[in-house]
Order: structure tokens, then sequence, then C-alpha cells
């Protein structure tokens, strides 16, 4: 397959597609690559074949946004060809590959996270609702579900240590399970705690930071036939077992899902969420990316990456040079996620904030909607960054927008 993939010409596809010029335009681009889908869903072989090689002329690592997002589409239909007809071989041969999954040092994933907004709107948000909710409290504890590795609480204990009568005791507490994907950190979680908390004593807050293993809770470990357990079973074994978690009486419990459901489950999502639930938190966030990518169907799952991941190769174009190794981490990231959504039928699969929100509400939460001082927060953070970045209110959300186009929502909720 794959040495078919690289001699094939084209037959029947090339003729409707120009390669220079303005012909190559985001439309065609997408139309063609809906043709390879449902060449693979229906197993056309020669037509998949036909679309690839077109798609390979017009795919650039280093074009335009566009050229970008097709070189990333192209490596994860390829990939998915490739384990259809059984190849050992991935998506290397037909566009370039994606950078070494080298894992960041702290300061450089506070770059990669500063570069830009695309986390730290999450993190602003939902530190104002956090410290909205545990105003008064004398103690929180906050369980974080987050992909940015505890990225997120420097700013969070920051403000607590200037809360009006003195700060809480504070308590964060993190599973060792996590989605797989990027941004990979060399750093231990207990290392990152002791980082926290040192920085957290600076500032006048007592923090205890601890990390669950799944190994700790009471689930009875696997046999050694058994099949490893997938993310969303070891998440809920943590999740399940409320003493591994460490819950106090008297404490302000928030969990915080930061860029993470949508790498649980589609099926498992009600569950989760019934779990939490479960916890009794006086607040849960969650912050994700704003786009339906849970479709059964590859062409639709296609289209939805097409329309959707273009934002950031876009936005990328103004926040720093082609060389940056922060801009090729995140070009990278993209890829990964696109090869994951494409490639793979248990990847990743985010839904819209509206769809969250549904789900929410029938799990038996309530909206507990941002403020203006949030709003305001943002939009200063928003003001560090290019002038594209905007955002809007939708309804009890948060959405954050790259030229009026949705990208990432947060969300605050409640159980009723």
């Amino acid at each position: 397959m794959e040495h078919e993939l690289r001699s094939s010409g084209p037959v029947r596809v090339q003729s409707s597609l120009c390669f220079s010029g303005a012909l190559v335009d985001g439309p065609r681009i997408q139309q063609l690559l809906l043709h390879c889908a449902a060449a693979l869903e229906s197993n056309d072989v020669t037509l998949a074949q036909q679309a690839m090689w077109v798609l390979n002329n017009i795919a650039s690592s280093q074009g335009d946004p566009n050229q970008r997002l097709t070189s990333s589409l192209l490596r994860g239909l390829v990939a998915r060809a490739c384990r259809a007809c059984g190849s050992p071989r991935g998506a290397g041969s037909m566009a370039a590959p994606l950078l070494g999954r080298r894992a960041m040092s702290v300061t450089e994933l506070a770059d990669y996270v500063d570069l830009t907004p695309w986390h730290r709107f999450g993190f602003t948000a939902s530190n104002g609702a956090i410290l909205r909710a545990v105003t008064g409290r004398d103690a929180v504890h906050v369980v974080d579900l987050g992909a940015t590795r505890c990225m997120q609480w420097p700013t969070l204990i920051d403000a607590l240590s200037k809360r009006p009568g003195g700060p809480p005791a504070l308590r964060i507490t993190v599973p060792s399970v996590r989605p797989a994907g990027p941004p990979l950190v060399g750093v231990s979680d207990e290392e990152l705690g002791l980082r926290l908390a040192n920085f957290a004593k600076s500032k006048g807050v007592q923090l205890e930071f601890n990390v669950v293993d799944k190994t700790s809770t009471n689930t009875p470990p696997p046999s050694p036939a058994a099949k490893p357990l997938t993310l969303t079973q070891e998440l809920a074994s943590v999740l399940s077992d409320p003493p591994a978690l460490g819950l106090r009486d008297g404490e302000a419990l928030v969990v915080n899902c930061q860029s993470w459901l949508r790498h649980v489950a589609p099926g498992s999502r009600d569950g989760f969420l019934d779990a939490v639930r479960a916890l009794g938190p006086c607040l849960v966030t969650v912050t994700d990316e704003d786009a339906d990518l849970d479709s059964p169907s590859l062409a639709t799952r296609i289209a939805g990456c097409f329309s959707f991941h273009w934002i950031l190769f876009d936005a990328l174009d103004t926040s720093a040079p082609r060389d940056s190794p922060r801009r090729l981490e995140h070009e990278a990231a993209v890829g990964q996620k696109i090869e994951s959504v494409v490639g793979a039928d248990d990847g990743e699969r985010s839904e819209s904030g509206a769809r969250l929100a549904d789900r929410m509400r029938r799990r038996g939460f309530a909206a507990v909607g941002f403020g203006d001082g949030e709003v305001e927060e943002v939009r200063q953070l928003l003001s560090e960054h290019a002038t594209g970045w905007g955002v809007k209110r939708e309804e009890d959300m948060l959405v954050l927008t790259w030229k009026g186009h949705a990208a990432v929502f947060t969300t605050a909720w409640a159980p009723n």
C-alpha cells in the first residue's frame, strides 16, 4: 500500500484541481480531503491513492496555513490507510514527519503556554470562577484534571495570597494517569508539586500537593493476561475512590477539567460526570476546544478538523517566526491531535461547548456563569496577544475566538 501510494499517478482527481495560484484554496482542498475520506470509507483504494497523490503535491509543512494543515491531515489519512492495509509503517513517506516528542523543561512549557492565549484563556476564566466560589472558605481542595501539568495554579495561588483576611489552606490533587498527548514535560508530578509548594510558601499560602496513583486506589489489579486499562477506565478508578483523593470535611472542593474531557471516550462521558458530581464539589470548571469532532463518519471528522484546526495554524503566523521552537511544537501538537481524530478509531474526540452544556445539565449541574470581572481579566490577557483574538459570551460560557471563529470554551458548573 505504501509503495502504491508513492508510485500511483493521478487519474480522476488531478484534473479537478490546479496546483498553482488562487485555485488551490481552502474549499477545493477540503473537497479533495472529503473525496479521500469517502474513498477510504468505501474501500476504493484507487481513488484514495489518487486523492492522496494530489494532496501530497499541495501539502507543505513550510507553506501557508492551509498547506500546513493539509500536511497534518494527509499524515492522518495515510496512517489510516496503512493500518487498514496492514502496513507496518506509518505516514512518514508522504508528509513531513512530526517533531520528535521531546519532553520539555518547566521553563519551556511556560514559554509554550504563553505563546498564544489558547491555554491561558481557560486558566484566567476558570481561576476567576474558582476565586468567587471559594470566597470566605478557610480550606480549598482542587482536583486538577488538566493537560498542561499545573501551569494554571501559580496565578490562582498569587490571587489567593491577596485575599482580604488572608489566604485559605490549599490542597491540589492530581491523578498520575493523564492523556498521552502533548505537551510532554520531563519533570515528575512530585517535582512539579515541590516547585508549586515553594512558590506558594513565598506568597504566604499553605499548599499541600498530592499525586494519586491508580495503584493506590481500591481497584483490584488486572490479571497478567488482561488488556491494559484505557485512560477512561483508569480515571474512573480514581474518581470512584474518594478516600484515595483524600476528601475532607469542611473543604471547598473544586474539580478542574482543562483540555481533558475530549480524551474521555464519548460513551463514557456521562459516567465521568456522574462520578465527578458524586464527589460533592462546590464548583466544576470545564475548558476545551470548541469543535465537534466525534462523528462516526470519517468525512465529517475531516471536515470538522479542516474548519477548526485552521485557527491555530493561522494564528501562529502572527505569534512567532516560522522556525521558532515553541511554534513548531504547537504545530506538531496540532498534527498529533489531527492524526488521533483522523487516523484512529479510538482517538480523542472533542465536542462543542453547546453540546457539553447540554450534557452537564442532563447530569444534574447548573451553570454558574462568569462575571464582568472575569471577562475583563480575559480581555486584559488578550491585549498581550495578536489583535485577532477576542472573547464572547454564549449563554453562560466564555468563548475564545480568532478572527470571529470559536476556538476554546470555558464553563463553570455547580451540582443542582
